[in-house]
């Protein structure tokens, strides 16, 4: 069975291959992200293996329909950029990754609270150049902070027993409290309460229209001033311009973002030679209390041979049964 991989990059290549071996699949390559001028390079292939930002809208599914594939094997978790409507209509069969390494996620959370705090992003600078001024680098003790998570799946249950390992008080929201949280001492609060107490907020949660714009002009209004607002679940839960907005204001005091709302024609892209096009996300990296990562939150040598073991699998099992083993469900 031939499989098309999208928006491949060398690693992709080699966690894939590597997983592969022996299973006697043809893996075909290709940089371009999927799109309705792309999907043509599917023809002949049974399955299409994409990515966070490709495009699986229903132009695209009719047109992979068209050319033969029968099942489109995502390497990632979500799927809220799937037309699952139109993938049943054509009869595409879609598969996840359900769980690869919520570890590499929470720990790079963590990482990019560390960074915010202590700013030894900008102390690193400095020292390059010189510089051992400690002007405009002092912190605080994580210890004794009040740090909230927006959703206690596997991710959010790993940072907060990094959290609590800190020494914060964690507060969690999530319409499904967790009882392994609930062990290490998190308690469970209404929106607005963490909104209000929090020293720290982060968001683990999916996209979906409940979660859409789930820090928005209102949700900043409310939070405690100077609050740092960690982001690496989905772009869209936040309202890039309202973060804005608070920055300005010094409502928020921090802000670190590994996904972003239109990340789809910027992130995983090397545009140094060229410019950003985007002048929402250009405003951001402008303020100095803002840390940006290009979606690397994944990018953990485990959690690449776990999506790629994956990934493999439930290609396997199409061919085998007719079904993956982390299918998708249709709507009804």
């Amino acid at each position: 069975m031939r499989v098309d991989v999208f928006s491949s990059k060398p690693h992709d290549q080699s966690f894939l291959s590597l997983a592969a071996e022996r299973q006697k699949l043809e893996l075909h390559f290709h940089e371009a992200r999927l799109s309705e001028g792309t999907a043509r390079l599917a023809e002949g292939a049974g399955v299409v293996c994409a990515f966070v930002n490709d495009d699986l809208g229903a132009e695209v599914i009719a047109e992979l329909a068209a050319v033969g594939v029968q099942m489109i094997a995502l390497r990632s978790a979500g799927f809220n950029h799937v037309d699952l409507a139109a993938a049943r209509d054509a009869g595409i069969v879609v598969a996840r990754v359900p769980a690869y390494s919520p570890h590499a996620v929470a720990e790079h959370t963590a990482a990019l609270i560390l960074t915010l705090n202590r700013k030894t992003h900008r102390a690193f600078n400095r020292v390059r150049e010189g510089n051992f001024a400690l002007n405009g680098l002092m912190g605080f003790d994580m210890y004794g902070k009040v740090a909230a998570i927006v959703g206690t799946g596997l991710i959010g249950t790993v940072l907060a027993r990094i959290l609590c390992g800190f020494g914060c008080e964690v507060l969690a929201f999530d319409p499904q409290p967790n009882a392994e949280c609930e062990a290490l001492g998190v308690a469970y609060v209404q929106m607005d309460e963490l909104l209000n107490r929090s020293d720290i907020i982060t968001l683990q949660c999916p996209l979906t229209s409940a979660t859409h714009h789930l820090i928005n002009d209102a949700a900043i209004d409310a939070v405690k001033p100077g609050v740092m607002l960690i982001n690496t679940s989905r772009g869209a839960v936040v309202d890039t311009r309202a973060v804005i907005r608070g920055l300005k204001s010094g409502q928020i005091g921090a802000v670190g973002l590994d996904v972003y709302e239109e990340e789809g024609d910027l992130f995983f892209e090397d545009l140094s030679d060229s410019f950003i096009p985007d002048d929402v996300f250009a405003r951001l990296l402008t303020f100095p209390n803002v840390l940006i990562t290009g979606h690397q939150g994944f990018f953990t040598r485990e959690a690449l041979e776990a999506i790629a073991t994956t990934t493999i699998g439930n290609v396997t099992a199409f061919r085998r049964d007719g079904m993956p083993v982390h299918p998708v469900p249709w709507p009804d």
